[in-house]
């Protein structure tokens, strides 16, 4: 069984940055981790992973077009026991209660604590086993 994490953002880096901070993980084959430059793109996406287990959506907030908030109901809709945390540079306390109030699990702000989130994704792992 494949398991995958989903990263939406439209900044062209975040991959990159990602899969270094990740690269022992993703060699190992402990997940796959995908990546989408905006929300419509990431929703497709988040169909086409059929065969395979998604077990998290991190999303940035600020996009153009449709934003990380705009797509967040639309993914809980289709994917409801998949957690959303959301990402953004502005971690003001009325961001964080618009995030939580749509229905992210979380809310990181830039940079990110990848210490944290590696936590984070060590106990969706063991929850997918």
């Amino acid at each position: 069984m494949s398991v995958y994490i989903l990263v939406v953002d439209d900044e062209p880096d975040v991959e990159a940055l990602f899969r270094q901070q990740f690269r022992r993980d993703l060699r190992a084959g402990r997940f796959l981790m995908e990546f989408a430059s905006s929300a419509p793109a990431a929703l497709a996406r988040a169909v086409e992973i059929e065969d395979a287990t998604l077990i998290l959506i991190l999303s940035d907030i600020n996009m153009p077009g449709m934003s990380g908030l705009e797509m967040l109901p639309i993914v809980r809709s289709a994917h409801p026991d998949v957690p959303v945390i959301m990402i953004t540079a502005y971690g003001d306390a009325e961001t964080k209660r618009k995030a939580l109030a749509s229905g992210a699990a979380d809310l990181l702000t830039k940079p990110i604590d990848f210490a944290a989130l590696r936590q984070e994704i060590d106990t969706r792992l063991e929850q997918a086993a």
